[in-house]
């Protein structure tokens, strides 16, 4: 009866902790749709919003997004909290990229393809 309880308690704690591992993916999440577009940048991807803004997306390791670019996807995941360092070894392809839009990093926990073609 020891085991049982025991195992119980394990499985509990397991469910309990893939539980807070989504709600933090979820809490403050962002969802972006747009034309998937390959980067200047090595393993880069962007895509610009209906509203107009250019998000850099850091895909999990999961996620494969090459296979996806020139699709039109529908992206969630919260906005990218990157150093200094990082940033700066960026500007030179995101200016590039932006063309004067708003810019913004994307962390994607998730692509949904919505469209095969951006038109």
């Amino acid at each position: 009866m020891k085991f049982h309880a025991w195992m119980t308690a394990v499985l509990l704690i397991g469910v309990m902790t893939l539980s807070i591992g989504a709600a933090a993916q979820t809490a403050g999440s962002q969802t972006v749709t747009g034309c998937l577009q390959k980067g200047l940048e090595s393993q880069g991807f962007f895509v610009i919003a209906a509203n107009g803004q250019h998000w850099e997306l850091y895909p999990q390791s999961y996620l494969s997004l090459a296979e996806l670019v020139g699709q039109k996807v529908t992206m969630t995941g919260t906005v990218a909290k990157r150093s200094a360092e990082q940033e700066e070894k960026s500007q030179p392809y995101e200016k590039k990229e932006i063309s004067g839009r708003e810019h913004a990093d994307l962390q994607v926990f998730s692509v949904k393809v919505v469209a095969e073609s951006c038109k």
